[in-house]
């Protein structure tokens, strides 16, 4: 995941090219929607769900790794725990770090995979496995809905709005 301020790709990049750069951006709002708020105020819920900053980047560490890790690569037994609260343990610092780490696996993944019709390993779902052109679109809209919430969640924390 690269730092700064990634912008889209150029209107003419190839499709692979396209969607994981937009992926990267979003990936990137979600780690600066949450960057330089204090961990107490990070790890508040701001709706009844239980919903937090750091519960989204935790959540999306979950999915990474659950889809492109476990399900595409078939890496691992067991799937992680998406629905998980930040444990006490659990900082901004430490969750941030965990999610760079998972993108750069996942993006090793991606940078390996030479068709995306090419289909993973095994599914998260009762259905066949789905293709890398499926799960990168897939990732896309899992991250922008959180960056949406996230964008939600820090204006109440602290009055920020805006990338």
């Amino acid at each position: 995941m690269t730092r700064g301020d990634l912008g889209p790709p150029s209107l003419n990049a190839d499709e692979k090219t396209t969607l994981v750069t937009f992926l990267d951006y979003l990936r990137e709002s979600i780690i600066a929607k949450a960057d330089g708020l204090p961990d107490e105020a990070a790890r508040t819920a701001g709706v009844p769900s239980g919903t937090s900053l750091l519960r989204l980047v935790k959540h999306l560490i979950a999915v990474e790794h659950n889809w492109f890790v476990w399900a595409y690569a078939g890496e691992g037994v067991e799937l992680w725990d998406d629905e998980a609260f930040p444990g006490p343990a659990d900082t901004a610092e430490t969750l941030f770090a965990e999610y760079r780490a998972m993108v750069e696996r996942c993006d090793a993944i991606i940078a390996a995979c030479p068709d995306l019709d090419r289909p993973g390993v095994r599914s998260l779902r009762k259905t066949e496995p789905p293709s890398m052109r499926w799960l990168l679109v897939h990732m896309i809209e899992e991250t922008a809905r959180h960056a949406g919430h996230a964008d939600i969640l820090r204006e109440q924390a602290d009055g920020s709005v805006g990338r």
